[in-house]
């Protein structure tokens, strides 16, 4: 079985790497496009956070009852929670954690008094509001920016009698952590998802369908090696291959990540994740490869050219572009069950580990069944392999 598998594996290898333009094509370009592209796109992305829920929790210091008044009026209302100046260092540290409530908002002692008597021509400091809040947080960067929009108009009926945030404070609470761990669980698993699939079908689909167009797919199977033994040692070499491309792509995406970004650029770094997080991404991503490589064989070996293999996977590349768009929405589901759909699992794996949720039984979950589901697929090659009028096709 070995030398039988080895003899494929081989074969594989020297038919891609020895065609120079496929090396080019399939590994470098794909990466190096994506980092020049990114890079141009990093002044283009202005907002990752876009909206929230419509219900806001407000730790208020010093609430006066003007403000009190309009936050009750709002349509987007505050649920306010009026806070002791002892407090905030507290409600600080659990804002920054995301906990109990969207932002906190401190007034200066008899806010409205000041308001009244301060003259805007008179060169004196206006009475300041200070607003904490975690941008890393959807909820919290939504709070801030509707309260900066409700105090605003405030503001302009009072003709400019007090300022938000003007002192040297650090009023976002967000870290590196919270921030790569946004950006990442939003943005990669979609991404590495498009580069395995494109890694994946740049040398898969030439691997049966190309070799029945040059009619040497029968020479193969004439061969003493058992028919297991050749889809073994295709989907072996083919992964190999697929897994060197899509691991050049991403590390591009990562090194240009903080260009896209611009003025977060600072915030965003993948240093924040370990080895561990990078092995168990490692772990799904190759998993994730198996379980492709088998569905294009599969969908090759019933083409009779390359050209109709190309059609015939379609529907897989819409299968894995939904599975990619998933991981966008919300924080991965706790069900273990929806961990046994296959592309799925891999997404929601990936978003989970890259957002610091890291649920190690869904991860066996998704590996074992992304084994399962592999070596089923080397079953139905098999037995493709074994069909003379699928392999002899015209």
């Amino acid at each position: 079985m070995k030398s039988a598998v080895f003899a494929v594996f081989k074969k594989e290898l020297k038919r891609f790497f020895s065609d120079r333009r496929m090396v080019i094509t399939t590994l470098l370009l794909p990466g190096l496009l994506i980092f020049v592209m990114y890079n141009f796109m990093g002044n283009a992305v202005t907002n990752m956070i876009d909206g929230g829920e419509e219900k806001y929790v407000i730790n208020a210091v010093n609430i006066p009852k003007s403000i009190k008044m309009i936050t009750e009026q709002e349509q987007i209302g505050f649920e306010i929670n009026e806070t002791d100046i002892s407090e905030l260092q507290a409600v600080k540290d659990s804002l920054k954690d995301g906990e109990e409530c969207d932002a906190c908002v401190v007034f200066p002692e008899d806010f409205d008094t000041a308001v009244s008597r301060y003259d805007s021509h008179s060169g004196e400091k206006a009475p300041e509001i200070k607003i904490y809040y975690n941008s890393s947080s959807a909820q919290s960067a939504a709070a801030y920016q509707t309260l900066i929009s409700m105090l605003d108009m405030y503001e302009s009926s009072m003709i400019n009698k007090f300022d938000i945030n003007t002192g040297n404070e650090v009023y976002d609470l967000v870290d590196n952590k919270d921030m790569t761990g946004q950006v990442f669980s939003m943005l990669l698993p979609m991404l590495l998802m498009m580069f395995l699939y494109s890694s994946c079908v740049s040398v898969v689909v030439e691997a049966i369908a190309g070799e029945k167009e040059r009619g040497t797919i029968a020479t193969m199977l004439v061969t003493p090696a058992k028919r297991s033994h050749i889809a073994i040692g295709k989907i072996a070499s083919l992964s190999l291959i697929a897994l060197l491309s899509a691991s050049i792509s991403t590390v591009c995406t990562i090194a240009s990540l903080p260009a896209l970004m611009g003025a977060e650029s600072e915030m965003i770094s993948g240093g924040v994740y370990g080895i561990k997080d990078y092995l168990l991404t490692a772990l799904i991503i190759l998993s994730t490869v198996l379980v492709m490589i088998s569905l294009i064989l599969i969908a090759s070996a019933f083409a009779s050219s390359v050209k109709e293999a190309q059609t015939y996977i379609i529907p897989i590349m819409i299968i894995v572009l939904a599975a990619g768009i998933s991981g966008m929405f919300g924080n991965p589901p706790d069900r273990s069950a929806l961990y046994l759909i296959p592309l799925y699992n891999s997404v929601q794996c990936m978003s989970g580990i890259f957002s610091f949720n890291i649920n190690y039984a869904n991860i066996v979950i998704t590996v074992i069944s992304n084994t399962v589901y592999t070596g089923l697929g080397i079953v139905i090659l098999t037995r493709l392999f074994n069909s003379e009028r699928v392999m002899f096709s015209k």
